[in-house]
């Protein structure tokens, strides 16, 4: 596990915005930032688990979080600009942003990926990432320390065979993390990063190894301490690195 212990108070102030945040690691790491301090904006297709997510934060006495409905593979472009107005009515500015959302799509060789399936990855796992980077990026250049976490995988960093279009999607993630952490190097307080969360007890990995026993895999709780490192001013400095949850 990534060796780091949160101290607390660590994002006191803070403004973070998590994507997917309705369940999962999304929603582990909202409840995380929540309680050292920050105010989280929820971000989610599901309005009934970011509400869930919600009320547990609230009643934990953590600062109150922000629920934003938002259908990723559906929102067109002057909603993404809607959202960003909305963030910078509330608060001005956003400290950090967490890329959590995404799907995997069929499990299959490439020969047999149909274009469809290939193109609505891609479109939830980089276009919509993209697009919520390039829109939410002058906000977050208005933070005195930003961060960008973007979530790859273990097989977006070496490919390997059937991970089809999710594993495609999740190079194109370490290439755009790589890009704007180069753009953002001595020009802005912004830093990108990656997080490979590795083998979590999800309902996505259930999905990916339907036939692996969930128990044998740590919760997403347990994966805090990289993506708690992140956000905080303790990675300050921190650009452009390709981490590993466990």
């Amino acid at each position: 596990m990534f060796d780091y212990t949160a101290r607390p108070g660590l994002l006191n102030g803070r403004v973070i915005l998590v994507t997917g945040a309705g369940r999962g690691i999304g929603a582990a790491a909202a409840k995380a930032y929540a309680a050292h301090g920050a105010t989280v904006l929820l971000l989610g297709k599901t309005e009934a688990n970011l509400n869930e997510v919600h009320d547990q934060i609230t009643a934990a006495g953590h600062p109150a979080p922000v629920v934003v409905p938002f259908n990723l593979e559906t929102a067109l472009p002057h909603q993404y600009d809607e959202l960003a107005v909305m963030v910078e009515n509330e608060f001005g500015r956003l400290d950090g942003l967490l890329h959590n959302a995404s799907i995997i799509g069929p499990r299959t060789p490439l020969e047999q990926l149909s274009g469809e399936n290939f193109m609505r990855v891609m479109h939830i796992n980089v276009n919509a990432m993209f697009m919520l980077t390039s829109t939410l990026l002058p906000l977050l250049k208005l933070s005195e320390d930003a961060s960008v976490v973007f979530t790859s995988s273990s097989v977006g960093r070496k490919g390997r065979a059937y991970w089809g279009a999710y594993g495609v999607s999740k190079f194109a993630t370490e290439g755009l993390m790589q890009t704007l952490a180069d753009e953002l190097e001595n020009v802005a307080p912004v830093r990108a990063n990656s997080v490979n969360p590795g083998a979590t007890r999800t309902s996505m990995r259930a999905q990916a190894y339907p036939a692996e026993a969930p128990e044998n895999n740590p919760l997403p709780e347990q994966i805090m301490p990289v993506y708690l490192y992140l956000m905080g001013p303790d990675s300050k400095g921190i650009n452009g690195q390709a981490l590993n949850a466990q």
